[in-house]
């Protein structure tokens, strides 16, 4: 059995959100860039120049790379022969993240309850994901989520008989809503299958995938390589504003479900796609 002190579970946390809002991951970066160089539209290759130059800024002057600093998302994949001593595991989490966004002066954007809508000023609590894996190592992923791209985020409960073009008219009808409101160009996270609140945990999952790293099912990478390349036919573009560039790219994953259901999420994200990857 190994064993984890909780106060470096905090310490990881309190790093990774700092470094998740200054600097995209260089899959990230390197897309923005090749849209900025293959963007046909001059109004679009402007914008992703303008991308460019704001990753850029955001690393040399550790500012924000997008004001929206985004609700803390944590993944974390726990070898089972791992013990956590000292604070509760989710207590611990959540002071990583309010560290980190107090001592990255970072903005908070979280509200304690989504009604009465009173700031808890600390960006806590993190939405917390966690899974028992073998092994005694444990992988964290902190995954700062934007909303201006999540609420156009959408969930489809759609028949068996609606196959892969209902899918495919699901992912479609999702991009076409959100237009220029998930800041685009964009990366879509698609889960496919299982229950409900599955599918959303699959698309969300599928965002954090290294870019044009495609499905390892020759058919999702199929899938995935085709909607890529009708997302950016609709000529949305970067901003909204037209060109030939709308999303980075799509990824897509599935998971077993019911026979009555075929379940769909679409969790879109700008290109501020931001993620850190951390294993102890």
């Amino acid at each position: 059995m190994r064993i984890i002190r909780t106060e470096e579970i905090i310490k990881h946390i309190k790093e990774m959100c700092i470094e998740a809002n200054h600097f995209l991951s260089p899959d990230m970066e390197q897309a923005v860039r090749e849209a900025a160089a293959s963007e046909e539209s001059e109004v679009g290759k402007h914008i992703l120049e303008k991308l460019c130059e704001n990753m850029k800024i955001a690393g040399e002057d550790m500012i924000p790379v997008c004001q929206d600093t985004g609700m803390a998302v944590i993944f974390m994949e726990i070898g089972q022969e791992v013990h956590f001593a000292g604070s509760y595991l989710e207590d611990a989490i959540n002071e990583g993240v309010r560290q980190g966004y107090q001592e990255g002066y970072l903005r908070k954007s979280v509200v304690g309850d989504p009604l009465i809508r009173e700031n808890t000023k600390d960006n806590t609590p993190a939405v917390i994901h966690c899974r028992i894996v073998p092994g005694e190592q444990v992988k964290i992923t902190v995954a700062p989520k934007g909303f201006g791209s999540e609420n156009m985020s959408r969930v489809f409960m759609l028949k068996p008989a609606d196959g892969i073009e209902g899918v495919k008219q699901a992912v479609l009808a999702a991009v076409r809503e959100a237009g220029p409101n998930a800041c685009p160009p964009m990366v879509v996270g698609v889960g496919v299958g299982g229950t409900f609140e599955k599918c959303a945990i699959l698309a969300k999952q599928a965002l954090i995938r290294p870019v044009q790293e495609f499905s390892e099912i020759p058919y999702i990478k199929e899938l995935e390589q085709e909607l890529l390349e009708k997302i950016n036919q609709t000529g949305i573009g970067p901003g909204g504003l037209g060109g030939t560039v709308t999303a980075l790219a799509v990824h897509i994953n599935t998971y077993p479900t019911h026979i009555a259901g075929l379940p769909v999420a679409v969790n879109i994200c700008c290109h501020v796609n931001r993620h850190v990857v951390r294993v102890l």
